[in-house]
């Protein structure tokens, strides 16, 4: 079904409208081959990454900004009078990371989900999840449309009744007490990857990867799973061609907190650990002063722990403030799931990740990462933070 991408004239640069249009023929003839808006929408967005999922679920439907406000409003039983700048204004949102446009609210997404099911013509009835539509933005949303996305995702989900399928290059998940880890989540193949690392340092890091059988939902993490993550981080920290002393652990929010005290008590002698409670808005993030930092060594040696790297540079913000309070710091960081900016989680370069520009400004001595993932992320046990 994958399709040549269509070339432009050498030296003359379409305007937004036509790649629009182009865009929107192409998403309608992926729809009439696919027969579903969601798998027409996923293909447009194999075929151009660059666009986001707002956009892409309404070029399938074939619709200008403009018809895509209408057919919002004839979904609300015309209650409302949505207007195509309010869509430009959630679809700029979603392509921009710079503060620009706006975020639709969670009611937003659920009518936009019944409209553009509707498909082309406007007669079909496919069912299609609110979370879909900001697979990618979701961790922009307020914390209020994060929570409303995933409990409906949830409820969506039973109510369905769709399983989970094994992906059948994968494996499922084998450590100490993991028997019912393989119920909840598939780890799919193993593969290696070169990363940033220290002088005379192995580059070579043992992933796996994170296949979600729910494209557009959260990838929810058992204690299990996420045990098994951690002790992949201990292989490699173990494995990087040399002896790794630290003089302390720091985790990022609880989730890290929790990872940077197993690193610190099982592979670093139970040294100090460290806090750091982050408070995220849409435009800025800043330590909350519930985070401790313990007393250090002069130019100490510290592992920086944390869930995930998507697009927000929480881990440059964060280590510019261990810098500032640590001086002469020496930074590793270990992450649990790194996105990928293409679909395939095998990716080949470093490069590859969508927040690998973020880590190579942060200048680590060395990066470790357990697995790799896609939008919208893996969700820790407990939904701890």
């Amino acid at each position: 079904m994958r399709r040549p991408r269509m070339p432009t004239r050498r030296g003359i640069e379409e305007s937004p409208q036509a790649q629009g249009r182009k865009l929107a023929r192409i998403g309608r003839e992926l729809w009439q081959e696919a027969g579903s808006v969601k798998k027409a929408a996923i293909e447009l967005l194999n075929q151009h990454p660059d666009i986001p999922s707002l956009q892409a679920y309404r070029y399938v439907c074939g619709l200008s900004q403009v018809q895509a406000a209408d057919r919002y409003n004839q979904a609300t039983g015309n209650q409302t009078s949505l207007g195509g700048t309010t869509i430009n204004a959630w679809e700029t949102w979603a392509r921009e990371r710079g503060g620009a446009g706006s975020p639709p609210s969670f009611s937003s997404l659920l009518v936009l989900a019944t409209a553009y099911g509707s498909g082309p013509l406007g007669v079909a009835n496919e069912h299609i999840s609110p979370i879909d539509l900001v697979a990618e933005a979701y961790e922009r949303l307020t914390p209020e449309d994060q929570l409303s996305l995933r409990r409906y995702a949830e409820a969506d989900s039973s109510t369905v009744g769709e399983e989970p399928q094994a992906d059948p290059r994968g494996r499922q998940a084998r450590s100490n007490g993991q028997a019912n880890a393989a119920k909840e989540s598939i780890i799919g193949p193993d593969f290696n990857l070169a990363v940033p690392t220290m002088e005379f340092g192995s580059p070579d890091r043992w992933l796996y990867t994170l296949p979600n059988p729910r494209p557009g939902q959260l990838l929810n993490q058992s204690w299990a799973l996420f045990g098994y993550g951690i002790e992949r981080l201990i292989h490699q920290i173990k494995n990087v061609g040399r002896r790794l002393d630290v003089d302390a652990c720091f985790g990022i929010n609880e989730a890290g907190l929790v990872m940077a005290t197993f690193l610190a008590s099982a592979q670093f002698g139970r040294c100090p650990i460290g806090y750091l409670k982050c408070n995220k808005s849409r435009d800025f993030i800043e330590l909350d002063q519930a985070s401790m930092c313990p007393p250090l060594p002069e130019a100490p040696s510290i592992v920086l722990c944390d869930f995930e790297v998507k697009h927000a540079d929480v881990v440059g913000f964060i280590t510019g403030e261990i810098r500032k309070r640590y001086p002469g710091a020496e930074i590793y960081f270990a992450v649990f799931g790194a996105m990928t900016k293409e679909r395939d989680l095998e990716v080949a370069r470093f490069d590859d990740l969508t927040g690998a520009g973020i880590m190579r400004a942060a200048d680590f001595k060395a990066v470790f990462i357990a697995a790799t993932m896609s939008p919208p992320g893996i969700e820790p046990p407990l939904e701890l933070r």
